[in-house]
């Protein structure tokens, strides 16, 4: 890999880059737009971000502006949101979309992905709970949900489309709809070397859809995903003395073990240096040796749990296997 821009080819024909920005925040990080535009600057051309993150105005316009500015055209820039959960329901689907591009301040979005495999109730709050501070489930059809995401692909708003936190279960379904159109491009899954998600990552190479790993380096320890107690990824003693071996950070290492897995990898940080330091991970390869020991890691340890959707009202990812 020697091209900060490396891509990878979709079931659809389009390309995704490998490696991405995530923006997601919190209310001890606010404000991504500064960051987005750093890590343009340093070579990101694939930018992640969500209704549910609540920033895409902000994206959209820090996206804007390297446009402006020179730095970037539109079709240089690889642009994910989401589908939020509020929205599943067919005659939903697409307005959603639509007021996702009009915060972005787009045309279309290069990959619009339903975030979660389990529907609330549609309205105004992200969150719908009852008086006594449960979530508001509804009930539809996910099927249904696809084929209203297929319709915003044929009507070019959404150049292709995919899912996030899906099961095999939740994806076969998918797959196996009769009169299905498209299939998912991608699953984007909580995966790091404690959780590498082989046998997901199996099952999507299977049925040519591409894996995208969030929480790639762990977790920056929301206070409500994670205990104290928690092992903290990159302190990992494998991974330190492997970053020693290549003169990287470990950081570096637990990416581009991604990338050699072919696996997208989404990367967050809120600081300048890091930013530019996880461009670096095009610079070097692991040896297969290396990269066996790294597998070795695994311990089905997720700093996302999916029992936290319940827990806390502002839990920002999760995942069902």
């Amino acid at each position: 890999m020697i091209s900060k821009t490396q891509k990878m080819k979709l079931n659809d024909g389009h390309y995704i880059p490998v490696l991405g920005f995530g923006t997601y925040t919190t209310e001890e990080v606010m404000g991504p737009m500064d960051f987005v535009k750093i890590a343009i600057d340093v070579g990101f051309r694939h930018v992640d971000c969500s209704h549910f993150y609540q920033n895409e105005k902000e994206v959209g316009q820090a996206i804007r502006n390297k446009i402006e500015d020179g730095t970037v055209k539109r079709e240089d820039i690889f642009c994910t949101s989401k589908l939020w959960s509020t929205s599943h329901r067919p005659e939903l689907v697409r307005p959603s979309l639509e007021n996702s591009l009009r915060k972005l301040n787009m045309n279309y979005i290069d990959l619009y992905l339903i975030h979660f495999p389990v529907s609330l109730k549609p309205g105004d709050d992200i969150l719908p709970q009852d008086e006594h501070g449960n979530i508001i489930l509804d009930t539809v059809d996910l099927c249904a949900t696809w084929e209203a995401m297929e319709k915003c692909k044929d009507a070019g708003l959404a150049k292709s489309i995919g899912v996030s936190n899906f099961n095999c279960r939740q994806l076969e379904m998918i797959l196996n709809k009769p009169g299905l159109k498209y299939k998912p491009v991608c699953n984007q899954v909580e995966c790091h070397p404690y959780l590498n998600q082989s046998k997901m990552l199996e099952y999507c190479k299977m049925n040519d859809i591409i894996l995208v790993a969030y929480g790639a380096l762990g977790t920056q320890r929301y206070k409500y995903c994670v205990n104290e107690d928690t092992p903290f990824l990159l302190d990992d003693p494998v991974l330190c003395t492997m970053a020693k071996i290549y003169k990287q950070t470990p950081a570096l290492i637990a990416l581009r073990y991604q990338l050699q897995r072919g696996i997208v990898v989404l990367v967050k940080s809120f600081n300048e240096e890091r930013i530019r330091e996880n461009i670096q991970v095009f610079d070097f390869q692991l040896t297969s040796g290396h990269m066996k020991i790294l597998d070795g890691l695994h311990r089905n340890l997720r700093y996302f749990p999916a029992d936290m959707f319940s827990a806390h009202p502002n839990f920002p990812f999760f995942d069902e296997y």
